[in-house]
């Protein structure tokens, strides 16, 4: 056992077996393979994705981004070199899936659904028990606005900012906050975005 959780690829592979006979039992429920089940599966994958997504948002915020400023010149390099570039990796590619995820998930509802998620319920006129999809919409589009933020201004300026692309100091000090502002901005709206997300699935179903 202690050989495979010490390798972290292996780990992640027995893992995701196990989930996958887990995902298979519930297929034989009496609801066989039907829109529940598809469902089930994609909040499953929804889920997953967007705890390693805010994980990592918070992990930044939380700790990085705080500590950063404590650690000596000289051992800031294994942070921005190797630290740093990996959590980005797994952080912008977690953003794209779990809203990817998220819309499979709402048109697996159906599409009336999903559009009346996405225009806060305006979707056809406004009726009686639309709070709720102005209420799920207002999460989702926290979660769009988050992942734009992730791809077209977190990371090209941290890429900037960690010296993966060519800049001088100026430029690096620059992207940095940039990139730190926007990081924050995320942040601000995950918890709103979570209570959404939430508080929604609970009380409407």
């Amino acid at each position: 056992m202690a050989g495979l959780l010490s390798n972290f690829r292996n780990t992640v592979i027995v893992s995701v077996i196990l989930a996958l006979i887990m995902v298979i039992a519930y297929s034989q429920g009496p609801q066989g393979v039907d829109a529940t089940f598809w469902q089930a599966v994609f909040r499953w994958l929804h889920t997953f994705f967007g705890i390693l997504w805010i994980g990592l948002l918070y992990y930044f915020n939380f700790v990085q981004i705080r500590k950063m400023p404590e650690i000596p010149a000289e051992l800031k390099p294994a942070v921005s070199k190797y630290i740093a570039p990996e959590a980005l990796f797994w952080f912008r590619w977690a953003a794209l899936f779990t809203v990817l995820m998220g819309l499979i998930l709402a048109y697996t509802r159906g599409a009336e659904y999903a559009h009346e998620a996405l225009t806060f319920g305006l979707f056809g006129g406004y009726a009686p028990g639309d709070d709720r999809f102005t209420l799920l919409g207002l999460g989702m589009w926290l979660a769009i606005i988050m992942f734009i933020n992730v791809w077209a201004f977190i990371w090209p300026n941290q890429k900037i900012a960690l010296g993966i692309v060519e800049a001088d100091a100026d430029a690096k000090a620059k992207a940095g906050r940039t990139a730190m502002l926007f990081s924050r901005t995320n942040l601000l709206l995950s918890i709103p975005m979570l209570t959404s997300m939430t508080m929604t699935q609970t009380i409407y179903g």
